[in-house]
C-alpha cells in the first residue's frame, strides 16, 4: 500500500550559457534546447512528454537517465537542460553550481511511502510518515 506523503512541481536547470538565453518566454524558450530527460519508464516521463506537446516546445533530447543524480552530472557539465523537484531548487542551484530557467506545476514530482499493511501501525514507521509530512516535505 502507498501513502502520498508530498508532491511539488518540477524546475528546469542548465548551467548559466544554457540557461541566460532561455528565461524570458519559459517554456518556449526550450524549442530545440538540449534535455536531459528521466528515461520513458519514469513515471514522470510521460506527464513531461505530454506537457511539451502541449506547451508546442520540441527540445532536443541529448540523453536519458535512469539515474537522478547521474542525470545532474551530466547538466552541472553543460551537456543540458535537466528536471528536479523545486522545492530543492536553492540546494540543486548550490550544489552543481547551475541555474533555474522556470519551473511548472503542470508536471509534479511525487513521493510516497510504501507499506505492507493499508493502514501504518508499527510506531516507527508512523513517526518517520508524520515527520516527512509535517517536517521533511511541509510546503
Amino acid at each position: 500500500h502507498s501513502q502520498q506523503l508530498a508532491t511539488w512541481r518540477i524546475a528546469f536547470f542548465g548551467t548559466p550559457d544554457l540557461v541566460t538565453s532561455r528565461r524570458s518566454e519559459f517554456p518556449l524558450s526550450l524549442e530545440e534546447a538540449p534535455v536531459l530527460l528521466p528515461t520513458a519508464e519514469a513515471a514522470m516521463r510521460g506527464t513531461l512528454d505530454r506537457w511539451f506537446e502541449a506547451n508546442g516546445v520540441a527540445p532536443r533530447i541529448v540523453g536519458e537517465f535512469e539515474d537522478r543524480a547521474l542525470m545532474q552530472a551530466f547538466g552541472q557539465s553543460g551537456v543540458g537542460v535537466f528536471v528536479s523537484p523545486s522545492v530543492i531548487d536553492a540546494d540543486i542551484a548550490q550544489q552543481h553550481g547551475v541555474e533555474a530557467i522556470g519551473d511548472t506545476t503542470e508536471v509534479r514530482e511525487r513521493y510516497y511511502a510504501i507499506s505492507t499493511e493499508r493502514r501504518l501501525r508499527h510506531p516507527g514507521v508512523v513517526a518517520v510518515s508524520q515527520a516527512a509530512r509535517s517536517e521533511l516535505f511541509a510546503g
